[in-house]
């Protein structure tokens, strides 16, 4: 992806180029352009909009010029799954209690004995 970026100074051309680096997936980033205001960022699963929002955050405008998929690379087909052999159904033989929480019932007898 391509960023064109408004930077002044070394300074802020410095800043730009740690915020693109810092970020999660970012292989390699370059400075483009004759006058160096354009930041080119190649990595796998970075959030474009992010790192032009955290740029625009920091050093001042930034625009997203091109997002593009650099050399595609060949996609290996995975293995088909192994059969999977289904065994007969087997119920299991579960009891089910009620758990005990160490309370004890008393018996039902009214607890009051005015008559």
């Amino acid at each position: 992806m391509v960023l064109k970026v408004t930077m002044n100074g070394e300074k802020s051309r410095t800043k730009a180029m740690k915020i693109a680096v810092g970020l999660l997936g970012v292989e390699s980033s370059s400075l483009k352009c004759d006058d160096k205001s354009q930041i080119e960022v190649t990595g796998d699963g970075v959030d474009p909009v992010q790192l032009t929002s955290k740029i625009r955050k920091s050093v001042g405008y930034a625009e997203l010029v091109s997002v593009s998929a650099v050399g595609e690379s060949e996609e290996v087909e995975p293995p088909p799954p192994a059969a999977y052999v289904w065994t007969p159904y087997q119920p299991d033989n579960f009891v089910y209690m009620e758990p005990s929480y160490g309370y004890v019932q008393q018996c039902h007898e009214p607890s009051c004995s005015i008559m």
